[in-house]
């Protein structure tokens, strides 16, 4: 991939969510500056067709009105370490707003999540 590729998605990626691309200093820092994000931009030819799927899936099974996401779980890991994928327009609509306003993440939220929710427990599980 020619090194002009990845820095130009770096700099569509900054400028979509308002940040600013910091570029390679030389230190590992983040790819994007944003006043309440830190964004890591990986470019690839070509995603997995499994992740591919994985969000399409998603997108036809949402309800109108719902934002489709894939988790990502390691089987045998905690899932507070799962990873959230939805498509970069959902997400700069939800998180940013359709005007581009920023808006920061709750007050009070922390990073982290369910973490004893282990493979096999259905206490969280929809009953349809």
């Amino acid at each position: 991939m020619a090194n002009t590729t990845w820095k130009a998605s770096e700099r569509a990626i900054a400028k979509r969510l308002g940040g600013q691309r910091v570029g390679n200093r030389g230190r590992n820092t983040e790819d994007v500056a944003h006043s309440w994000l830190s964004v890591e931009v990986k470019s690839r030819r070509q995603l997995p067709a499994w992740l591919l799927n994985a969000m399409a899936q998603a997108e036809r099974n949402a309800p109108a009105g719902r934002l489709p996401v894939v988790v990502l779980h390691q089987v045998g890991q905690r899932h507070d370490g799962d990873l959230v994928v939805l498509r970069l327009g959902d997400f700069t609509e939800y998180m940013l707003g359709p005007e581009g306003c920023r808006h920061p993440p709750r007050a009070g939220a922390e990073r982290g999540g369910d973490d004893n929710h282990l493979e096999g427990d259905s206490s969280n599980d929809i009953g349809y």
